[in-house]
């Protein structure tokens, strides 16, 4: 390692460091650390952009991962993300066309800055657990939408066209028992992640050859695997790796030409027009008959500008449809979005719980999914988070024959359970309104078996808060964590590998007498 390279280390590690200490999310530590670099004239790392590229793929990989493919193409997409679209366009075109400036530069422009930074919003709902969630998965189609229109954008500024063999891509999903079998061979966790990341790699290449981005096909080689049984353990071994050459992508953003007083002004002025974006997006979102919730939370996420618009941008400009200096004006633009929108993700939550009185005010009544559950019937145990914990507990009372309810936030799951006769509704434990009108007025006990040990402590917390007077159960799998969930309430905590060598124990001494 050269000192150039440590200089560029770091500098990301120092700042992420420092904005983290201020409750910010380290990525905007990373943009401004480029700013910096590039501000002293420190040379750019020869490797950084291919870094970054790698780190796209490797994160559209991971989202593949948990594509599925009945779950995709939503109303609300096309409502949502179409209209949005559209609208965005039309604007963009009127105020050029006022400006007296290049009317289908403005289009162009117009639509590239309608796209949301799919990197940011995919790893702000992942970094909140929403990613498999209702509004994550409608997230992450009308994301989709956009960058295929933004493909379709690029290669016509461009002038570039796809090869007639484009759509052959398509037919990569059909390669998935071959890909299954491979992962099926990988015994060793190494293994799993040099197939991940070679699968990632080699779609971006195939997708290139046919004149696509390099991020589609690495997105339909994560679909590939989406349904085997270890794509949740390849998903965790890529998170690290995935994480670091993001950094890389972050930092290359601060590399553009630093703005002038007039281009900053102009720049400012498109992030002044950020939250027209985001209103868009929540009233679209209302208009397709979701929940103020689900809409406030979606459209945060969404409140960005992309890095497809750094892109577009620059050919635009080397089409002279407009001027050069919108290079530098869309730079400070999409990476001031990114600034201002991850504290908002970071705090949606509480941000939801100061406007809910109003918000709610707006939502209509539809027959939506995500409405909130109105009653159990008869039901007296309620187990929230049907995974395989889950709905081996679902089996066991219901052999038992009690009456029981699950409840789950991904849509998947939940067409899973049905489809096997089990008693399964949509609820989100995120949701601050969910616990208010929750119906647990014959609920004798309630089984948490969500992944992410923060949901449960606050679930525990919420019920309890609401005055539930019933058994609370839950999972743990670090000692010190079991304190915390007794003192919030619950009322027994289960050690998953503990109670399985228990099991195997008691087994072994069975078959030995």
């Amino acid at each position: 390692m050269d000192v150039m390279e440590l200089i560029w280390i770091a500098s990301a590690f120092l700042s992420g460091l420092l904005v983290s200490r201020l409750a910010l999310p380290p990525m905007v530590g990373y943009l401004i650390a480029g700013y910096l670099l590039h501000a002293f004239n420190i040379a750019p790392l020869q490797s950084l952009g291919h870094l970054a590229e790698v780190g796209i793929q490797l994160l559209l990989f991971s989202v593949g991962l948990k594509l599925k493919a009945r779950t995709l193409l939503r109303r609300e997409v096309l409502t949502v993300g179409g209209l949005h679209l559209l609208l965005m366009a039309i604007v963009s075109a009127l105020v050029f066309f006022w400006l007296n400036q290049h009317i289908t530069g403005g289009l162009v422009l117009g639509i590239s800055l309608a796209f949301s930074s799919t990197v940011f919003a995919i790893k702000a709902l992942e970094d909140n657990g929403e990613l498999s969630s209702l509004h994550g998965r409608d997230v992450l189609s009308i994301l989709i939408l956009q960058d295929v229109v933004a493909i379709g954008l690029l290669a016509w500024t461009e002038g570039k066209q796809a090869t007639p063999w484009a759509l052959s891509i398509l037919a990569l999903p059909l390669l998935r028992p071959l890909a299954h079998r491979l992962l099926s061979a990988c015994r060793s966790s190494e293994l799993k992640l040099l197939l991940g990341v070679s699968m990632a790699i080699s779609g971006g290449v195939i997708a290139e050859k046919l004149g696509l981005t390099a991020d589609i096909g690495a997105l339909l080689t994560g679909a590939m695997l989406a349904h085997h049984s270890k794509t949740e353990e390849l998903s965790e071994r890529l998170w690290s790796l995935k994480e670091l050459f993001l950094v890389a992508f972050f930092l290359q953003i601060g590399l553009s030409e630093l703005p002038n007083q007039q281009q900053i002004y102009q720049a400012l002025t498109l992030l002044a027009l950020l939250p027209v974006q985001g209103l868009m997006f929540f009233a679209l979102y209302l208009i397709s008959g979701l929940r103020a919730r689900t809409a406030f939370i979606s459209s945060l996420a969404l409140m960005t500008y992309s890095e497809f618009a750094l892109i577009t941008t620059r050919a635009i400009t080397d089409a002279q449809l407009l001027p050069q200096e919108w290079n530098s004006i869309i730079s400070l633009a999409v990476a001031g979005s990114l600034a201002i929108a991850a504290p908002l993700n970071r705090f949606s939550q509480q941000l939801f719980l100061w406007l809910e009185p109003v918000l709610t005010r707006l939502e209509k009544k539809s027959g939506h999914p995500d409405r909130l559950p109105l009653s159990f019937g008869a039901a007296e145990w309620l187990i929230i988070g049907m995974g395989r914990t889950g709905a081996a507990a679902y089996q066991t009372l219901i052999r038992q024959e009690q009456r029981v309810v699950g409840l789950d936030a991904d849509p998947t799951v939940i067409e899973t359970q049905l489809a096997l006769g089990r008693r399964v509704v949509y609820a989100d434990v995120g949701d601050s309104e969910l616990w208010g009108k929750l119906p647990l007025d014959k609920v004798k006990g309630v089984l948490l078996t969500l992944p992410s040990f923060d949901t449960r402590l606050n679930a525990i917390g919420q019920l309890r808060k609401h005055q539930f007077a019933g058994t609370i159960g839950t999972i743990c799998y670090l000692v010190e964590d079991e304190n915390l969930l007794k003192q919030q309430g619950a009322s027994f905590v289960i050690h998953p590998l503990v109670e399985a060598g228990n099991q195997l124990a008691k087994h072994l001494l069975k078959q030995n007498q």
